[in-house]
């Protein structure tokens, strides 16, 4: 069996499980998936009031672990 590993995110700076993100900012640093759905949402235009709905909507159909 996997054994679940945890991370800090080096960009909120908030520990979180699962696969990480690859920042768009420069291409390398690993960040938690929140901040790369934020990432990829802010790249489209999206506002940060927006962001923050459709983060939520993503937590309540898939909860943390």
């Amino acid at each position: 069996m996997k054994e679940i590993t945890t991370a800090i995110c080096p960009k909120c700076g908030q520990e979180y499980t699962g696969r990480p993100a690859l920042s768009r900012e420069d291409g390398s640093t690993m960040i938690c998936p929140d901040c790369g759905t934020r990432e990829a949402l802010d790249s489209i235009g999206v506002s940060s009031e927006e962001q923050d709905k459709i983060i939520g909507i993503i937590h309540s159909h898939y909860p943390k672990a």
